[in-house]
């Protein structure tokens, strides 16, 4: 989250008003997305502040710099913001996979640990790890389901019926298994340090408040800089004639 400031100056009896008494603070989203082929050790970053379109439009042009092709299979992970995987099946069609990130979910069940084995939640939480990793996610499921809270608690409370809803909903996102055997990523490690060092380490800065085009125009400088594009920025931008 970007923190966003608009101010409503003007002028009265030609005097400008304070634009610190007309600010108004808000905070708006900067989506982050990156691809890298297995081999390449640096993904490719994009980032917007726009829509969730264009978060899908962002990642795209990502993978197609990572190397895609027409027959590349893309395997994609993230949390389970319903937004991400319709734009993965939306930009890449059949030959995608999306999973859930593993840390993320094991995030729901540690909660979750709590009230299911109050004794030994560390113990209960290896167990459903490794009958996640076996795609054993129906055992994980019956294991949460005896200690589901009644509907007359809160979902901010319910941890553990927001563990079985989080799993039985996304049944076709939890193929542990095949991906450790692809020799793929089950978390989404790359992207949350992404975060730290793309976005938040300069805009996120204590005290600092941006306006919408600022934040965009810098959130572009530190996706061309991350993405060694630096020099080759600035050396087009000096050829342009005004």
């Amino acid at each position: 989250m970007i923190p966003i400031v608009e101010t409503t100056a003007s002028e009265t009896d030609g005097e400008e008003v304070d634009r610190r008494k007309t600010r108004k603070i808000s905070w708006k989203e900067a989506r982050l997305t990156s691809a890298r082929t297995p081999e390449q050790e640096q993904p490719i970053f994009g980032a917007t502040i726009g829509s969730t379109d264009d978060a899908g439009a962002a990642l795209l042009d990502c993978a197609i710099r990572a190397g895609l092709g027409e027959e590349t299979f893309v395997h994609g992970v993230g949390d389970g913001a319903p937004w991400i995987a319709s734009q993965i099946e939306q930009r890449f069609g059949v030959l995608s996979r999306y999973l859930l990130d593993f840390y993320h979910v094991c995030e729901y069940l540690a909660d979750a640990s709590r009230v299911c084995s109050p004794d030994a939640p560390k113990a209960w939480m290896d167990v459903q790890k490794q009958q996640l990793k076996s795609n054993h996610a129906s055992a994980v499921l019956e294991a949460l389901k005896p200690f589901q809270e009644p509907e007359s608690v809160p979902d901010n409370l319910a941890v553990v019926r927001s563990a079985y809803r989080y799993l039985f909903n996304r049944p076709n996102r939890l193929d542990y298994q095949g991906t450790i055997d692809s020799n793929l990523p089950i978390g989404s490690g790359e992207i949350e340090s992404g975060h730290r060092y793309v976005i938040q380490n300069r805009l996120k800065l204590a005290g600092s408040w941006w306006t919408i085009e600022n934040a965009k125009a810098m959130l572009a400088l530190r996706i061309c800089r991350t993405n060694q594009d630096w020099d080759a920025y600035w050396l087009n931008l000096s050829s342009i004639s005004y």
